[in-house]
């Protein structure tokens, strides 16, 4: 089953970037979009993991969990991975980031000890909007980006984090959540 560690976005959340994509699509770029439902911010990703390994995985998320209380993240900025010249990904910045930055090594350091492989380069947190299939229509859209790089896009409370199962079909990838284990509350 292939699988991710993930944080799920609020409605809020999805339909102010559903509002950003139909703006930025009027670019006419060639970039395949990702589905405003299937927004989120990966921690972890897994690849296949097998059925009787969700009980460990789910357990070392909640042993992370525990340790750490509800936070609140700001979405804003947009830019693109790797760089300006050579866009690959379109991505919205994520502000109030050093807990999910503890969380993200604990679960990355977790995962290491269940032998799944550590990541080699450094977490830096981000929401995907898109991917670029080819640089065909990049300068207006890289124009247009440009200007909403100071752009809000909302905030959330983060309550939990997901183990997610991801399908992929010709439609795109469908993700399921397998299991959500709360944050700790502030009170």
């Amino acid at each position: 089953m292939r699988s991710f560690i993930a944080i799920e976005l609020p409605e809020s959340v999805r339909t102010a970037l559903s509002e950003l994509q139909d703006e930025l699509k009027k670019c006419g770029a060639d970039v395949k979009w990702v589905r405003p439902e299937s927004i989120h911010l990966t921690l972890k990703f897994l690849s296949d993991i097998k059925e009787k390994d969700v009980d460990s995985i789910a357990k070392l998320i909640e042993g992370t969990c525990k340790k750490h209380t509800v936070f609140n993240l700001e979405i804003k900025g947009t830019g693109v991975f790797p760089n300006m010249r050579s866009p690959r990904v379109i991505w919205i910045g994520v502000d109030g980031t050093s807990s999910i930055i503890r969380i993200q090594k604990e679960i990355e350091d977790g995962m290491a000890s269940l032998g799944f492989e550590k990541e080699n380069r450094s977490f830096s947190p981000h929401l995907t909007l898109g991917r670029f299939r080819s640089l065909w229509g990049k300068e207006a859209l890289m124009e247009k980006i440009e200007t909403y790089k100071d752009g809000e896009f909302g905030s959330m409370d983060v309550n939990s984090i997901s183990l997610m199962k991801s399908e992929l079909s010709p439609a795109g990838a469908k993700y399921t959540r397998v299991a959500e284990i709360a944050l700790r509350s502030n009170e």
